[in-house]
C-alpha cells in the first residue's frame, strides 16, 4: 500500500474537526489536528504535512497570520495551504490568495468537493515540479531558489546531502510501492530531527533520490547522526523476519546487505 497523503488541519471547531478527520481517514489520509494557530505552526514544523487545510476563525491569532507564518520561514514555505472560512466576502479571499494560500473555500462547504480541491492542490504541486510526488518534499527549481536565496544574502549554512544505500536493490526484491513507502518514511525521519534540531529557516528538499538539508544551526554533524540513528533503528521493519534476521537480500544471485544512509556534506 503506498504511503498515506499527510493532511494538517488547523480548526477549532471540535463538531467540524471530527468530521474532517472521520472523512478523510476513510479515504487514505494521514489527519494531524491543531485546534489553535500556535499548535498548528508547531505541528506543521514537525510533522510536515502533505497540505494544511486551515481556518481563517482562530482562538489565539487568526489564520492569515498563521499563513505568514508558515510562508515566512524556508522550512514550512511551499507547504499548500487551503483556507477554510465563513468570510465569503472578495476582499477576504483576495487576501488569503495574496498571502501564498493555494485555495480558499467558504462553510459550509460540500466535503467530495474539498477533498477533489486538496487532491487537485497536491498534484498540482507535483505536476508543476514544485514537489515530489513520494515524499511531498520541495524539488527542482524550489532548491535552486533556496540556494540562491543563501548565497546572496552571504548567510552562513550547512549542506548535507543523504541518500539511501541499497534503495534500488530492495526495490528491485519488494517492488515499487514498498520502496516508495521507505523513501516516504525517511523524508519523514529527516524533517522531524531537522525541525527538532535545526532552525526555523533550514530546508529540506529531494532530487532524484537524493535528500537535500540546508541547515543554519551549525549542528549538521548532529543532525545528521540523529537521522541515521533514526532510520537505522527502523529500517528492519521494512524487510521479512528472515531477510531482516540474515541483514540481506538477494538480488539477482547476489547476497545484498540492508538499506543504510549515506550521508555527506559540505
Amino acid at each position: 500500500m503506498p504511503a498515506r497523503k499527510r493532511l494538517l488541519l488547523i480548526e477549532d471547531d471540535h463538531d467540524v474537526a471530527d468530521m474532517l478527520i472521520m472523512y478523510f481517514g476513510v479515504h487514505q489520509y494521514e489527519v494531524l489536528h491543531a485546534d489553535s494557530g500556535e499548535q498548528g505552526v508547531a505541528l506543521a514544523r514537525s510533522r510536515f504535512p502533505n497540505l494544511i487545510l486551515l481556518d481563517v476563525m482562530l482562538p489565539d491569532f487568526d489564520g492569515y497570520d498563521v499563513c505568514q507564518r508558515l510562508r515566512a520561514t524556508s522550512f514550512t514555505r511551499y507547504m499548500p495551504i487551503i483556507f477554510l472560512t465563513q468570510r465569503d466576502e472578495r476582499a477576504n479571499k483576495v487576501k488569503g490568495l495574496s498571502l501564498g494560500a493555494d485555495d480558499y473555500i467558504t462553510k459550509p462547504f460540500d466535503i467530495d468537493e474539498l477533498r477533489l480541491r486538496v487532491q487537485t492542490s497536491i498534484a498540482r504541486a507535483t505536476r508543476e515540479s514544485l514537489h515530489e510526488a513520494r515524499t511531498g518534499l520541495p524539488t527542482g527549481v524550489l532548491i535552486h531558489e533556496e540556494l540562491q536565496r543563501r548565497d546572496y544574502a552571504e548567510i552562513p549554512y550547512q549542506r548535507l546531502y543523504i541518500e539511501v544505500e541499497g534503495f534500488k536493490s530492495y526495490g528491485e526484491v519488494y517492488g515499487f510501492m514498498a520502496a516508495d513507502n521507505v523513501l516516504a518514511f525517511t523524508a519523514q525521519a529527516i524533517c522531524e530531527v531537522v525541525s527538532q534540531q535545526g532552525t526555523p529557516d533550514d530546508f529540506v528538499g529531494i532530487e532524484g533520490d537524493r535528500f537535500v538539508i540546508l541547515t543554519h544551526s551549525g549542528t549538521g554533524e548532529l543532525i545528521a547522526d540523529t537521522i541515521d540513528h533514526s532510520f537505522q533503528d527502523v529500517v528492519r521493519s521494512f524487510y521479512s523476519y528472515r531477510d531482516a534476521d540474515s541483514g540481506q537480500i538477494s538480488v539477482g544471485g547476489q547476497r545484498v546487505p540492508l538499506m543504510s544512509l549515506a550521508i555527506t556534506g559540505e
